[in-house]
């Protein structure tokens, strides 16, 4: 991608042109037509939402902004400037108001639910979560977005129909599969608008008097990225195939900075047979636990992890499963140069089989209908599972020795027994015993289900480059360049959608015009 120099006549113009249209661009478009701009909400996807439309829909508010920016200073390992990181804490101690102030125009149902953050770090108890749980007149996920899949508890897309709602009694342009190429710039590398293909495969020049807000997400569907950026390999995308870096490709034409390309919240999930699925399969999303209360994590998980030569290697149930589970398959073998934990093998046993459903697709993907049995087996005859009626077809299945995964379940059912794992430490409420045949055994790979990293930006939510310097007319907000850069917090990134959108979307339409 190239920046386009100013080409002098322009097919529109607006004040500010935002560049994607999930839980961000929605805000930052919502704040900015609210403070008198004229605003283009340009999505490349068919459908809006992003990624963010298939989350849980809670969102992390904070009792005290002060205790919030304690705790999100240390998550943040000191790879994140103070002032982004009090922005995003402020933010958090204001949020659920501005959920209720959007909740209005849908009259939707907000409810809050005390919930401490992940870690025992300081200020961890000030936290809890907003969550829209009822929109009038939309009832069922099915009906109001049929294209998408989310867990039966999940409220994204509730919240996201309430931002939909706003966007609609605003005079804001929304345009689908308009596809931003690249940024127009005057002189001073300033940002005076975008190019864009158009549907019919045209392209358009676009200005914006004021400023262009990049909420394009991130890059988990950019294969080519995540090879350079990340070890391990292969990562799957867990729900889109739509965020593949547009935003960051552009923000790094006109010189911006980096940060925590190595950091994204993700977890293990399966491949669908067909090849031309395109999205993971992940695992069951499970309850989180709270460090140091291991006594209290009743949270049954039917299955463990082992690698190519049948050992274990992890907790398989860490406090924060979805967020961190993927980190352990980072592993490289020199002396066999392979990663021997991609793929890793995910057994459980009849017992576990009765349990829930094992897996949980997700994904914003039209024409996608695949969605997991409610007893596990129509996967076992699709061959996501494969059913192993002896230890020895368990072994055939996995390829690895039969003493070496005999001896593997063998342990993990004496550690049951004596309610400790002594090898990995999790939890004894977590651990569920492995010996009732059939065994069943999937191939389970990292997956990605949103990207930390992104282009730099300030407390502003102005786009810096490699010298520390403000892009002129150059916003990011959500996950194009989050600020979480170590630990994550559940709940945050949609957020911080929010709060960062607002910050934008005021700040962008704040400026004065650079012409008619």
């Amino acid at each position: 991608m190239n920046t386009v120099t100013d080409p002098q006549k322009y097919d529109e113009t607006f004040d500010v042109i935002v560049i994607g249209y999930g839980f961000a661009g929605a805000m930052t478009a919502i704040t900015a037509a609210d403070n008198g701009a004229t605003v283009l909400l340009a999505e490349k996807a068919e459908n809006p939402g992003g990624i963010s439309i298939c989350s849980g829909g809670a969102m992390r508010g904070a009792r005290n902004a002060e205790k919030a920016f304690a705790y999100l200073k240390e998550t943040n390992g000191g790879r994140t400037p103070d002032d982004v990181t009090k922005a995003l804490a402020d933010g958090m101690a204001q949020i659920e108001a501005d959920v209720i102030e959007l909740a209005r125009t849908s009259n939707a149902t907000v409810e809050t639910t005390d919930k401490a953050a992940n870690y025992p770090l300081p200020g961890t108890e000030t936290f809890y979560h907003s969550n829209i749980t009822h929109v009038p007149g939309h009832e069922t996920q099915e009906e109001t977005y049929p294209h998408i899949m989310a867990r039966p508890s999940a409220n994204g897309w509730r919240v996201f129909r309430v931002l939909e709602d706003n966007i609609e009694q605003r005079a804001i342009d929304v345009r689908y599969q308009w596809n931003a190429t690249r940024l127009i710039t005057g002189t001073n590398r300033e940002v005076i608008g975008a190019n864009f293909i158009k549907p019919d495969g045209k392209t358009i020049n676009i200005k914006a008097r004021r400023g262009v807000v990049l909420c394009s997400g991130g890059f988990e569907a950019n294969e080519e990225m995540k090879a350079q950026f990340w070890e391990k390999s292969p990562v799957l995308t867990a729900t889109s195939t739509m965020n593949t870096g547009d935003g960051i490709r552009m923000a790094q034409d006109l010189g911006a900075d980096l940060w925590h390309m190595w950091h994204y919240h993700g977890c293990y999930g399966f491949k669908h047979p067909d090849p031309k699925y395109p999205v993971a399969i992940r695992v069951k999303r499970l309850p989180d636990w709270f460090p140091g209360e291991e006594d209290k994590a009743e949270v049954p998980m039917c299955w463990i992890l082992v690698d190519q030569n049948g050992r274990r290697y992890m907790n398989e149930c860490t406090p924060y499963t979805q967020d961190t589970s993927h980190r352990p398959m980072e592993f490289y073998d020199t002396a066999t140069q392979t990663f021997p934990r991609i793929p890793s093998h995910f057994i459980y046993d009849e017992n576990g089989r009765k349990m829930y459903q094992i897996g949980a697709p997700t994904y914003n993907q039209p024409g996608l209908k695949f969605s997991w049995s409610e007893d596990n087996l129509k996967e076992v005859e699709m061959g996501i599972i494969k059913k192993a009626d002896t230890l020895e077809d368990l072994a055939k299945i996995t390829g690895t020795e039969l003493p070496s995964i005999k001896e593997t379940l063998d342990k993990w059912n004496a550690d049951y027994d004596t309610g400790k794992d002594s090898d990995f430490g999790r939890p004894p409420g977590t651990m569920v015993k492995i010996d009732t045949p059939p065994f069943y055994v999937g191939e389970v790979w990292p997956v990605v289900s949103n990207t930390q990293g992104g282009p730099v930006h300030n407390a502003k939510q102005q786009v810096m480059n490699v010298y520390n310097e403000a892009i002129p007319r150059l916003y990011s907000a959500g996950e194009c360049g989050s600020a979480f850069g170590f630990l994550y917090l559940s709940g945050a990134n949609l957020s911080e959608c929010l709060i960062t959108g607002k910050i934008a979307g005021r700040e962008v339409s704040n400026l004065n015009p650079c012409g008619k």
